[in-house]
């Protein structure tokens, strides 16, 4: 067995970040550069809270300079290239991934196939309705009987399509806001897509493949146990770290030891070797990027915290007294350092941006190219948004100085 390769807390910093198209950000264009991007990490995931974007629009500005959300909605319901699917959590992966969730398929399957539940048993009409009429959404079936569902009782034809989604009849043609319209899936994936058969024949083989497919995603994983590795059929702790060892000592992976964090260990895909040696040239990338709450690079959090020394939480579902900065924060990357938080809100009648808060980490002491690559981040931003002007809140305006703020417009 081969020992850790070992490299500074800087170094695997960047080289993480690198992973996930991050150092430097918006370094990719257009729907290509998009498709560079997703082509690596292969899955992302899916919130529909929008606040500024949606949690995948998100992640995609920081990467991609000229996203905007119409590129992602193209991607998914014109080209079909992505495909709203099931992996961590809910996520958008890759149509060429789709014969590779066919394990997960089956187990959605036995959970809600059973023909003599309420749900399944309206499945012929909740079908015979889209083969007639097209693509339909929850509100188009005139049922108004309830029944229990993961989020609590809701009506029978919803959970139905739910239900068909999950185990691949359904798919998603497209969204008005968030609210979605499904079609047969025959009708949105190519028929070769959907003869393909999964090569992971046994449920190890799928158990294997999904495991090192999560590398992709997370780009410098950590074996601990968290929902970063969540979303696998049967792939609990034991198992995982067995999994990881026996790819690891066939090459597939690269294990990773940080100097700084003794006794870790990390797991990085073979391929990817090449940006530790890129990431240890004296190099910084100075520029800045507002990161989604639930980017990639955040999935592990614990891991963040490791290697950033950054502690991130999530606090839309907290309650508005025990938050300890806001409802939808965004952190803020500067070259291979969190720098900030912000608070951000937006208003898509009047296309106006508004900066609730922002927070600097305590030991950070802002530099003209700091100032300078947040100023152009904070224009990207707006130009993501179709924003047609940029306010403060009360809140920042009886602080008196707005700092960098004050000067961006």
């Amino acid at each position: 067995m081969s020992n850790p390769f070992v490299i500074s807390q800087q170094t695997a910093r960047r080289t993480l970040l690198a992973c996930q198209g991050l150092y430097p950000p918006r370094s990719w264009s257009g729907k290509r550069g998009a498709k560079t991007y997703l082509k690596k990490v292969r899955s992302i995931q899916f919130d529909p809270i929008n606040v500024v974007g949606r949690n995948p629009d998100l992640v995609l500005q920081s990467r991609v300079k000229d996203f905007r959300p119409e590129l992602l909605d193209e991607l998914l319901y014109k080209d079909r290239y992505m495909v709203d699917n099931w992996d961590k959590m809910a996520s958008l992966s890759l149509v060429e991934d789709w014969h590779y969730f066919s394990h997960h398929r089956t187990r959605m399957e036995e959970i809600f196939g059973v023909p003599s539940d309420v749900v399944m048993s309206l499945a012929p009409i909740v079908l015979g309705q889209i083969q007639q009429e097209g693509p339909q959404c929850s509100l188009d079936y005139c049922f108004e009987e309830k029944t229990d569902w993961s989020w609590g009782p809701t009506r029978v034809t919803r959970a139905s399509l739910e239900g068909l989604f999950k185990i691949g009849k359904l798919g998603v043609h497209h969204r008005v806001n968030n609210r979605r319209y499904f079609d047969l899936i025959e009708n949105l994936l190519p028929a070769e897509v959907l003869k393909t058969t999964d090569p992971n024949q046994t449920l190890e083989q799928y158990q294997r493949w999904h495991v090192k497919r999560r590398i992709n995603a997370l780009g410098l994983a950590h074996p601990n146990a968290g929902e970063h590795w969540g979303g696998m059929i049967g792939v609990k702790s034991p198992l995982r770290q067995q999994i990881l060892q026996e790819l690891a000592e066939d090459g597939d992976l690269l294990k990773v030891e940080v100097e700084e964090l003794p006794g870790d260990v990390f797991y990085l895909r073979q391929e990817d070797k090449k940006l530790i040696n890129r990431s240890k040239k004296d190099i910084t990338a100075l520029e800045a990027a507002f990161i989604a709450p639930l980017d990639n690079l955040l999935w592990d959090r614990k891991t963040v915290k490791r290697i950033f020394d950054f502690r991130y939480m999530w606090e839309v579902y907290k309650p508005k007294e025990k938050r300890e900065y806001g409802y939808y924060v965004l952190p803020v990357l500067y070259g291979d350092r969190f720098v900030a938080r912000l608070d951000p809100g937006f208003d898509k009648k009047t296309r106006i941006l508004t900066i609730n808060n922002w927070w600097w980490e305590d030991d950070v002491n802002p530099d003209g190219d700091m100032i300078s690559a947040l100023k152009r981040c904070l224009g990207d931003f707006l130009a993501y948004l179709d924003a047609d002007d940029l306010r403060f809140s009360k809140t920042l305006l009886k602080k008196g100085n707005l700092g960098w703020l004050g000067e961006f417009k």
